[in-house]
């Protein structure tokens, strides 16, 4: 790249390239520096040059207007030079037809515009992918500008719209050429003499300085505004200003989870491993007719909303300090728009699996600090079931009875397998499976053939491809103490004489005796229900695991009855889901 340049120009090593580059970063964050009150009298020549990309884009503001220009990085630099001059020269051209006397002619001078590299000219012939370099200098004109080529920045930076005081504000924020851990923040506040006029600068106070801000009761009624600083640990990108659409409104009072967060204050040691097992509710769900006058007639309209919701959710997860969280019903958007970067910003990561034909699915999250992920291995359990030959047998037996075949079938119901090893202790690895299985009342047969299927395929996981590491298994399953399913994880086998084969009546019995080929038992016990709705409460989730790996340490206290009646059921302007978390803390043995 280097044999486009002029004959007299020095030659240039990444450590020059590196050296001008930290002297931009510096001019930045160092006030009392004499290469800031040099920069200071430059703009920015944003350049952003991806190899695996055709073009590069240049964007600097010339005369108070913002250029951003689209140019092929194989194109020769001195026509993207002589395209920046042709656009001053119109814009030259519009000013003088816009002044109101046009009587005196004004010149429309082109101006020149060069390019340098530490003092030096850079070839008009060379390319565009070379030519444009961190700590070269762009002359147009008069004027100057520093090209900075590919500085952090953010590709999304938005705040939620739903602000309640006591609750995390997490914002959304994907970044580009840098990483999060390195960026600055900080947060601003209304004054309160100002709320609600025009904002101007100084009618803002700073009021925090990490990722996540939690306003109080003294911020109800102000808005809020955050600067981020993109980074990457050595240099930094032009600064990102968001402010929210709304003011911070009064929280719900006393939460379900609040009493709860007494006993997970602090993050575990690593001896012992945090779960959290939840069906948070999915948003496609919630917001249905039935949903809002059948199911959960007795809550509040604005708190079955997804922005209100989210915001307990997040404060219950994150106040849990957990090490893994496996999440039922999970939107996509919510995933991807709300629970990660919220979650991202506490030391967790997390994977997705979408139901295939819905718009909801599983997610796992775990803490990156003690937990790197190895593999993953989700299924559709009836595509399994049809496909894989490990489940030959059981589809054989199912096929005698062709109707509950076709329900089986039809259900998209996934399990989601994700090996984890210890980060302090690589011996130490753990097989996550997590589920949510078929829903309907009278389909106990049908999830204990689900069931057959996950324990066939978490048995191949944990002998073939991970030999020997065990397993935890949480999720709705949808499936009483006195269920089959519940008897066969927890009493290792289910009769083919058990009721659940007859759950939809004789026209679908399909008696099978199973066996688990796990040991396992309920970590939190058989609660008096997880779920707890206008017409039906009963223990639907579980958080399985072997005593040969993990023995239960402590088990979070649910809320008490009182607490989750308050507002008649689940869910409620104190409690986001119809379902309540199970947390527990498990130590290795």
């Amino acid at each position: 790249m280097y044999g486009y340049w002029i004959s007299n120009t020095r030659q240039f090593s990444s450590r020059t390239v590196w050296s001008n580059w930290l002297g931009v970063a510096r001019s930045l964050w160092c006030p009392n520096n004499l290469t800031r009150r040099f920069y200071r009298r430059m703009e920015r020549a944003v350049v952003r040059c991806v190899p695996c990309e055709s073009k590069l884009t240049i964007s600097f503001i010339l005369d108070g207007s913002q250029k951003h220009m689209l140019r092929d990085q194989t194109e020769e630099l001195g026509k993207a030079l002589a395209r920046i001059s042709n656009s001053v020269v119109k814009g030259q051209g519009k000013a003088r037809k816009s002044k109101k006397n046009k009587t005196e002619p004004t010149e429309v001078v082109e101006p020149v515009v060069r390019l340098y590299y530490n003092g030096d000219f850079v070839a008009e012939d060379a390319l565009n992918s070379d030519a444009w370099q961190d700590g070269a200098v762009l002359h147009v004109g008069d004027s100057k500008y520093t090209v900075e080529r590919n500085p952090p920045s953010f590709t999304v930076a938005e705040l939620p719209r739903s602000l309640l005081a006591g609750f995390p504000v997490c914002p959304t924020l994907v970044i580009e050429f840098g990483e999060l851990k390195h960026c600055r923040f900080k947060w601003y506040r209304e004054s309160a003499l100002s709320a609600g006029s025009e904002a101007r600068e100084d009618c803002w106070e700073e009021a925090g300085s990490e990722r996540v801000f939690t306003p109080s009761n003294s911020d109800i009624g102000l808005k809020l505004k955050m600067k981020c600083i993109p980074g990457d640990g050595a240099k930094c990108g032009a600064a990102k200003e968001l402010m929210t659409v709304g003011a911070v409104e009064a929280g719900p009072g006393t939460c379900t989870f609040d009493n709860r967060h007494m006993y997970t204050s602090k993050v575990t040691h690593d001896s012992t491993v945090r779960v959290v097992s939840y069906n948070i509710l999915a948003d496609v769900y919630a917001q249905t007719e039935l949903s809002k006058t059948v199911l959960y007639p007795y809550c509040a309209p604005y708190a079955l909303e997804l922005d209100y919701r989210q915001s307990l959710i997040k404060k219950e997860l994150v106040g849990y300090n957990a090490d893994i969280i496996c999440l039922q019903e999970v939107d996509k958007g919510v995933f991807t728009d709300s629970l990660s970067p919220a979650l991202d910003a506490f030391d967790m990561d997390g994977v997705f699996r979408i139901k295939e034909k819905q718009h909801e699915g599983l997610a796992t999250y775990f803490r990156r600090s003690k937990f790197k992920l190895l593999s993953q291995h989700d299924i559709m359990l009836s595509e399994a079931l049809m496909s894989d030959p490990l489940h030959g047998e059981l589809l054989d037996k199912i096929s005698a009875n062709p109707t509950l075949k076709e329900k089986v079938v039809q259900r998209s119901t996934t399990l989601q397998v994700t090996v984890l090893q210890a980060v302090k202790d690589p011996s130490r690895k753990l097989c996550v499976a997590n589920s949510h299985l078929y829903w309907h009342p009278k389909g106990g047969h049908v999830r204990l053939v689900q069931m057959a299927v996950a324990l066939r395929h978490l048995r191949r996981v944990t002998s073939e491809a991970h030999p020997g590491v065990p397993l935890l298994f949480a999720g709705d399953f949808n499936s009483t103490p006195s269920s089959g399913v519940f008897q066969l994880l927890s009493r290792g086998a289910v009769a083919e004489s058990h009721e659940d084969w007859m759950s939809n009546g004789p026209e679908e019995l399909c008696a099978l005796a199973l066996a688990c080929p796990f040991q396992l038992t309920s970590a939190c016990g058989e609660p008096a229900y997880t779920n707890y709705v206008g017409g039906f409460h009963g223990c639907l989730d579980y958080v399985f695991v072997e005593p040969r790996a993990q023995q239960v340490e402590q088990v979070i206290p649910l809320p008490s009855h009182q607490e989750v009646t308050t507002h008649q059921a689940l869910p409620s302007v104190a409690h986001p889901s119809d379902h309540i978390a199970l947390v527990c803390d498990l130590r290795w043995e």
